[in-house]
């Protein structure tokens, strides 16, 4: 009697245990509820100075800004003042200058690596955007004046959109610095721009 008593335990405990395994949602499931845009890119850490700043924003279709996924720090806490290079176009479309919460949007310079900025289509006032097509941009200061800026059009509609942005550089010499040229190294600070638009599920 103790002998089936054991064996039903054993078997009920299998079974529960079974059950839920196969109840569990798998590992890389992950549930949203609203749509997201994500940025991506490869960052190469540069040595030396003036360079390593970048900011990554949205504008809508019609040019209008909407909203900053990130800024690094030196610049958006007062370094573009100092260094008036450092990611300006960003800087005078964003208008930082009245910015209240500007740390909500800043953070160190990262680690050389690949990097994904999240947009969870809302504006700078935490309000969601209308459907339609935005526009993603990357600009990075890639020593001093010389810079580089990454764009491209995104459309917020029922399917999932993958974009690769385009790339427009800008080389120019300081008072003591040499402009850089399409062959120098720093141009490998930011690559591989795209833009995704995932869907809730």
């Amino acid at each position: 009697m103790r002998k089936t008593a054991l064996i039903l335990i054993i078997f009920s405990a299998a079974m529960l245990l079974l059950l839920g395994c196969a109840a569990a949602p798998a590992a890389n499931t992950v549930e949203r509820d609203s749509d997201i845009v994500t940025v991506t890119f490869d960052f190469e850490k540069q040595s030396g100075y003036a360079t390593n700043q970048f900011a990554v924003w949205i504008e809508d279709a019609n040019g209008n800004f909407v909203n900053t996924l990130y800024a690094t720090k030196f610049t958006a806490n007062g370094g573009y003042e100092k260094r008036p290079d450092s990611i300006r176009v960003w800087v005078e479309r964003s208008g930082l200058a009245n910015m209240k919460d500007v740390d909500a949007i800043t953070g160190a310079t990262p680690k050389t690596g690949a990097l994904r900025y999240t947009w969870d289509l809302t504006d700078a006032t935490g309000a969601r955007v209308p459907d339609g097509t935005y526009r993603f941009f990357v600009e990075g200061t890639l020593r001093w004046k010389n810079k580089v800026l990454f764009f491209g059009e995104i459309a917020l509609d029922d399917s999932a959109a993958s974009v690769e942005a385009t790339a427009d550089y800008t080389y120019a010499e300081t008072d003591d610095q040499p402009a850089l040229t399409a062959e120098s190294p720093e141009n490998a600070m930011i690559g591989n721009v795209r833009a995704s638009y995932i869907p809730a599920y």
